[in-house]
């Protein structure tokens, strides 16, 4: 009687070993990259009290008190308990009013948000200006000294950059009562600035909403 030959019927230790090969290889590289992923989120925490609340002025508009390329710090916790107040200098996100609405997707939003955090990306949405008018103030263009008018009183700016012409605080002529829950913002440097002027005539007649500002200008880095 023929006997059966055992060792045929073995399994082969390298084809069996192979695949756990594999898998270790492929394992591996999916754990450092997951690694890799949860450093980088890290940093981006890490960094980002650093980078989120800070801006670069990227214009002439709030000269002289601000020129091209200073880099400001905000507060962004300011009106967490007070109101916005006369002459604060804030920054704001402009989309929906002096910049369009964009559309982007879930991926594009936080792409952007993290460089942006990064200071990797300048946010084109973000601008800088001065509060003119709160909730309920009716602001003016311009009294026979050329100064602006604020409920009925003219407005001291001596933050102004030189008007041109000299004593003009602006060389448009307006009249505007703010909504509860909006501002009126300009320009210092008001003969060079694209501020709530430009949007009179627009849905929103150039107010921003309070829910737009992001911070209050704590100072110059």
């Amino acid at each position: 009687m023929k006997q059966r030959d055992s060792s045929a019927q073995a399994p082969s230790p390298v084809r069996e070993a192979e695949p756990r090969a594999w898998w270790r290889r492929t394992g591996f590289w999916i754990s450092c990259a997951a690694v890799a992923l949860l450093i980088g989120v890290a940093v981006v925490f890490i960094t980002r009290d650093e980078y989120v609340n800070t801006y670069t002025i990227p214009s002439e508009s709030m000269q002289p008190g601000l020129v091209v390329g200073d880099r400001i710090e905000i507060d962004p916790h300011a009106y967490d308990n007070d109101n916005v107040q006369r002459g604060d200098v804030v920054v704001f996100d402009s989309s929906g009013s002096f910049a369009p609405y964009q559309s982007r997707t879930a991926l594009q939003r936080f792409l952007d948000d993290m460089l942006e955090d990064l200071g990797l990306r300048a946010d084109p949405h973000a601008m800088v200006k001065r509060v003119i008018g709160v909730g309920g103030d009716a602001v003016e263009c311009c009294t026979a000294n050329g100064q602006l008018r604020v409920n009925g009183e003219p407005l001291s700016e001596p933050y102004l950059a030189e008007p041109a012409p000299p004593g003009r605080a602006s060389m448009d002529r307006f009249t505007v009562t703010v909504p509860e829950g909006r501002v009126f913002v300009l320009g210092d440097n008001r003969h060079a600035s694209e501020d709530s002027r430009a949007l009179l005539g627009s849905a929103g007649g150039g107010m921003i909403p309070e829910s737009k500002i992001r911070g209050r200008y704590l100072s110059t880095r």
